[in-house]
């Protein structure tokens, strides 16, 4: 025990890596984190064009759906990879397979052909996203971690608002096919630098794949996503195909927790639930995923629609959502490297983040874009005190390794709360869309064409007999103040969590060598 002096050690990183390799690596990281957020939202703005000239349609949504699957399902297995083989090797894979995934998503000449490699693209997004948080914790200790993770929030933020952006300049400018191409001169920067600076960590230890473990969670997990991506859209909520995978999904899942109590290494160790730590920033992930993705999804959808705004400006005018996204996650991470101390940092965020969502409920169709840059500030100031800092907290009190899959599994449940986040805030705007449509289209003479429910770009709106314009803009106005005021509740709930958060004060030390302190935040009784 008298190894609990640890704590006391002068800030250390990786023997043989300088800090200009450091700040290297980091770079690397930062890029992959870059490509794997990116891509989560700049083919939405490409989307129209791309059903247009691949004739597919009714398969649209799957073109987003595949790659969030495979990059959701796929987390808790490159996490457990990289603990137990080194993390370089299977980082540098995940940029090898997002980069094919990217070159044959350009080179699509169907809509079968780019959902296929979407799903190739999101098998590599899963590997770097946990792969570049958890090489963090090799490299950077707790302590001097928080001004990197903040970064690393900023930068998802980042790729969150510029994705759009990007996808919109590229459709208007090139092709849709350059919204993949682009990421292959990133990726192989990032390739270059980490087999350049990033030391190996292969230990030759004879290990045991959970392959059952792995195949089974993703089973269960793809119901879930499959249930909450289609119920409401393509099935209705009440129907066989939706009963169906909603019963083999607790089925698949009641099993894994059976296959992971009898592994000898399991993907997902069930015993860090019962750690404080990792348990709180799960919930509190899960939740704070629901009610971002969900509701966040919706503001693009209120600028173009209700505003007039291209995909392009509708990008711009979500700059200061990233703007205060970043003010606190730099500011955060900073100030949790100089305290040593991180629970404050979610327990106000969550609760900026509780009135950024509940001013967005107050949206009309006259709302000056000041007033909805302001409500964007609020959200964005939330929003950034709470993401990277869980990521903080989970990774300081788990032993090294254990790192990545705790790292993975933190991704995981806030993937997982996005999922089921959009598809119930989508199920509840379009049920209160239709009776919103009849109510301010009533009396009004339609265009023989005209199927509100169906949606409509805003070129095809800005050519609407202003009756019918004005009166659909006020019906999805109207539709979208439930869809933020049902996500105010869920924030209330993230920072009531958030106060069951322990506060383990940070390591200055990586590696094995750090394992004390982390195992006594397992048992619930830490010590600085």
């Amino acid at each position: 025990m008298e190894a609990v002096a640890q704590p006391e050690l002068e800030p250390v990183t990786v023997p043989g890596l300088g800090q200009r390799s450091v700040f290297l690596v980091i770079g690397a990281l930062m890029l992959g984190m870059l490509l794997a957020a990116l891509d989560q939202t700049i083919v939405a703005t490409a989307l129209p064009t791309i059903a247009g000239d691949l004739h597919g349609l009714s398969h649209l949504s799957w073109v987003v759906t595949g790659y969030l699957l495979l990059s959701t399902v796929s987390t808790p297995l490159w996490g457990k990879l990289g603990d137990m083989y080194g993390r370089k090797s299977f980082f540098q894979a995940a940029i090898v397979i997002f980069l094919v995934g990217s070159a044959l998503s350009g080179l699509s000449s169907s809509m079968i052909e780019l959902i296929i490699f979407r799903a190739v693209q999101g098998l590599g997004a899963g590997g770097l996203m946990v792969g570049a948080q958890a090489i963090i914790g090799d490299v950077v200790p707790p302590r001097e971690r928080g001004k990197y993770q903040g970064i690393f929030g900023a930068v998802f933020g980042l790729a969150s608002v510029v994705g759009p952006l990007l996808g919109g300049f590229f459709v208007q400018n090139l092709s849709w096919h350059w919204i993949f191409y682009v990421n292959i001169p990133i990726g192989l920067v990032a390739l270059a630098v980490t087999a350049r600076f990033l030391p190996s960590a292969l230990r030759r230890v004879q290990h045991v794949i959970d392959y059952l473990g792995a195949v089974v969670l993703a089973g269960g997990v793809t119901c879930l996503v499959l249930l909450t991506t289609l119920g409401g859209t393509t099935y209705p909520w009440i129907s066989l195909p939706i009963g169906i995978m909603a019963a083999l999904g607790v089925v698949l899942l009641a099993w894994f927790v059976l296959i992971e109590r009898r592994a000898a290494e399991p993907i997902l160790p069930l015993h860090l639930f019962r750690n404080r730590v990792f348990s709180a920033t799960s919930a509190i992930g899960f939740i704070v995923g629901f009610a971002m993705f969900g509701a966040i999804t919706y503001l693009p959808t209120y600028l173009q629609i209700v505003k007039g705004a291209t995909p392009t400006d509708s990008g711009l005018e979500l700059l200061p959502l990233m703007g205060g996204l970043l003010v606190t996650s730099i500011g955060s991470g900073i100030l949790i490297s100089r305290w040593g101390r991180y629970k404050i940092f979610p327990i106000m965020g969550t609760a900026v983040m509780t009135v950024g969502l509940f001013l967005f409920s107050l949206l009309q169709v006259g709302t000056s874009m000041l007033t909805i840059s302001v409500y964007m500030v609020v959200l964005g100031l939330g929003l950034g005190s709470v993401m990277q800092v869980l990521v903080i907290a989970v990774q300081n009190a788990v032993s090294h390794s254990e790192l990545g899959v705790a790292t993975s599994g933190a991704t995981f449940f806030r993937s997982i709360g996005g999922s089921f986040g959009t598809a119930v805030f989508g199920a509840i705007f379009a049920n209160v869309l239709t009776g919103n449509l009849r109510h301010y289209l009533a009396g009004v003479r339609l265009p023989a064409d005209f199927v509100g429910a169906a949606g409509a770009s805003p070129a095809v709106l800005a050519r609407l007999p202003r009756p019918v314009h004005l009166g659909y803009i006020q019906a999805v106005t109207a539709s979208l103040h439930p869809v933020f005021l049902w996500a105010v509740p869920f924030a209330v709930l993230a920072f009531v969590v958030t106060w069951l958060l322990k506060e383990v004060p940070l390591r200055r030390s990586v590696g094995p060598g750090a394992q004390v302190t982390a195992a006594q935040s397992m048992a619930g009784a830490p010590k600085a």
